[in-house]
């Protein structure tokens, strides 16, 4: 293949999971997650656009969560320049933001290194279950590679990669340090709130209740038991939130990816048309990886 192939390439485990469809709900799930840590919830709710009006009185929830995935899919198909631009402008960004403490009056910068560790490891820590829970197949050896790869997009946003979990073991030990910090505040409320009913023009809301409102009750039941427990609301039998995450997993993934793809941004199709039809991420290629290697040989084979 030629062209330039970006942070990751075409055999990376990062490639093949990405251009799965089951990210858009682990991505919801991310953001619930995220919404338990006070400080950064803080940083979201008094700076983004899916939370503050513009000059028109209206909030861009739509576009904030489109802007997130071209993002994702900027860095993990886009090519090396692309993703180090699209990384400078995130990183440009936070240096500008800052929240305020309510309580105590302190101002912080939303780029504080603890905060953008949260946000990443929650981040790859959701797109990691769902995708495994819903039948997606990879290993324990291939998820140690995705978070060792993700190391790099962690650099991106600003964070030194050497204190960033690189394998499972570590990535618990980090959520086991970082519970005793999580809360339920009024700012997780509301991102709660947003998530069950996002701002939608009226004609709209019964497409919205017969489409997002599913989407993000898996995306609830999929969250650790600790976290049902923050927010205080129920959440289905582990067993059946499975079941649902693997019947909804096996329907998305029966639509035709070349459908599929289309769908904005199109990152993959880009992809594929710089580095020929190899590139096509598929989740096959994993199994195959695993079934000609052994566990370590695996994590090196998938990393380029």
């Amino acid at each position: 293949m030629a062209g330039d192939r970006g942070l990751f390439g075409p055999r990376s485990v990062t490639w093949q999971m990405h251009g799965d469809p089951m990210m858009w709900i682990a991505g919801v799930r991310a953001l619930y997650l995220q919404a338990l840590h006070p400080r950064a919830v803080r940083g979201v709710l008094q700076n983004s656009a899916a939370f503050q009006k513009n000059k028109g009185g209206r909030r861009d929830a739509w576009g904030r969560l489109m802007r997130t995935a071209d993002f994702v899919g900027t860095v993990t198909y886009g090519t090396t320049e692309a993703a180090e631009r699209a990384g400078a402008t995130v990183r440009g960004i936070h240096r500008r933001l800052s929240a305020t403490d309510p309580a105590t009056g302190e101002r912080y910068g939303v780029d504080e290194p603890a905060l953008l560790l949260w946000v990443h490891c929650a981040e790859v820590d959701s797109y990691l279950h769902v995708l495994r829970r819903s039948g997606y197949p990879v290993s324990d050896a291939q998820a140690d590679a995705y978070l060792h790869e993700h190391r790099e997009s962690a650099r991106l946003v600003g964070l030194d990669p050497d204190t960033v979990p690189g394998d499972r073991d570590a990535l618990a030990a980090y959520f086991a340090d970082v519970r005793p910090h999580l809360a339920l505040t009024p700012e997780a409320r509301q991102v709660d709130d947003f998530l069950r009913r996002p701002p939608t023009p009226t004609a709209l809301v019964p497409a919205r209740e017969l489409l997002w409102t599913p989407v993000a009750e898996l995306a609830y039941g999929a969250l650790p038991p600790y976290a049902h427990e923050l927010y205080g609301r129920p959440a289905p039998r582990p067993a059946t939130v499975t079941r649902r995450l693997r019947v909804t997993g096996g329907l998305l993934r029966a639509v035709p990816p070349a459908l599929r793809w289309r769908l904005p941004p199109r990152h993959i199709l880009r992809a594929v048309a710089r580095l020929g039809p190899g590139a096509r991420p598929a989740p096959y290629k994993l199994c195959r990886s695993a079934a000609i290697l052994g566990p370590q040989d695996t994590q090196g084979e998938l990393r380029d």
